[in-house]
């Protein structure tokens, strides 16, 4: 009597444990606390809207507080730094663009991180084609015209961006490399000045993520988009590829990084609530209206594509020899 006593109480420990053990996985991806997303750019900025709506969204799924910190400084670098030192309990996510993942470990010698082996990729939110553009007035009616337009004119062959050492930098060379031509590079400080310029014919050639506003009232001329195939917020504007030019193709994108020591379920949890947000109606709306193509990438796939523009960009980058400071 007294051994089957003691057997059933064994069992009961055993049960109890094993009880214990199932509540403990199930609330494995739990996360207590204010989340906050990070963001390296200025309140108001394209990373700010996206991280601003994704917040209000996973505040609803995950059933807790959704901030989102802006420390913006040195092209979104600084708040990469914030998320290598932060906790790694995926309270602090960073949402970046491409440039400080794949471009700035290419360009930046000395670089407080390394994102392939600090951080864990864990959505993409949003993609969007960089667009090659010539003001309204301009000879050019198409790609071929412009790039003959460059040959003929040698001393005047020039693209702007909005910055130097950006993926926007690159894919000009990228043009330039497919399309056998000598481009000079002539870095803005920002959209707004190289849209002036573009207009006015300062400039003849210009890449970014132009305003659609300049584009449908005729200001500025789209020629071609970096993206695999048409964008559909564009789809009268062709592709670099379908012009004849197959080699010249990446996009540009924000995606969702935590730090790289996070346990799994926590970057799957949040993955999901980060894919669930940019599937929302109003939130594809909204981001439409910015010129963004909602995606919603899970963490897998998103590191796929950040894994095949890192093996994009390095040999553009290397073979043009551009550092940051």
């Amino acid at each position: 009597m007294a051994l089957d006593k003691t057997r059933r109480a064994v069992l009961a420990l055993c049960a109890g444990v094993s009880m214990l053990g199932a509540a403990q996985a199930q609330t494995g991806d739990r996360i207590s606390g204010t989340i906050k997303l990070l963001v390296g750019f200025p309140a108001g900025g394209t990373g700010d809207i996206i991280a601003r709506l994704a917040a209000d969204k996973m505040a609803a799924t995950l059933g807790t507080t959704v901030i989102v910190e802006n420390r913006p400084g040195a092209g979104g670098r600084v708040a990469a730094d914030v998320l290598k030192n932060a906790p790694a309990d995926g309270r602090t996510i960073l949402i970046s663009p491409l440039a400080p993942i794949v471009i700035a470990p290419l360009t930046f010698r000395k670089l407080n991180y390394k994102p392939q082996t600090d951080f864990v990729p864990v959505a993409q939110l949003v993609k969007f084609p960089l667009a090659l553009a010539v003001g309204g007035d301009s000879p050019s009616k198409n790609l071929n015209d412009l790039i003959a337009w460059f040959k003929a004119n040698p001393q005047r062959a020039a693209f702007g961006t909005s910055a130097a050492g950006s993926q926007l930098h690159f894919l000009g060379l990228m043009l330039a490399q497919a399309a056998k031509l000598d481009l000079v590079h002539v870095p803005y400080l920002g959209s707004a000045p190289l849209v002036t310029d573009l207009i006015g014919g300062q400039v003849p050639a210009g890449i970014d993520q132009f305003p659609l506003e300049f584009y449908k009232t005729g200001k500025i001329r789209l020629l071609a988009v970096s993206s695999p195939t048409r964008s559909a917020l564009m789809p009268d504007v062709p592709t670099f590829k379908e012009q004849g030019f197959p080699t010249v193709v990446g996009e540009a994108w924000f995606g969702a990084f935590a730090h790289v020591k996070t346990p799994a379920p926590i970057v799957q949890r949040i993955s999901e609530a980060l894919v669930s947000a940019m599937q929302q109606p109003d939130v594809k709306q909204k981001l439409a209206g910015a010129g963004l193509e909602a995606t919603g990438l899970n963490a897998h796939d998103f590191a796929a594509v950040v894994a095949e523009d890192q093996a994009r960009w390095k040999p553009v980058v290397e073979a043009s020899g551009f550092h940051g400071d």
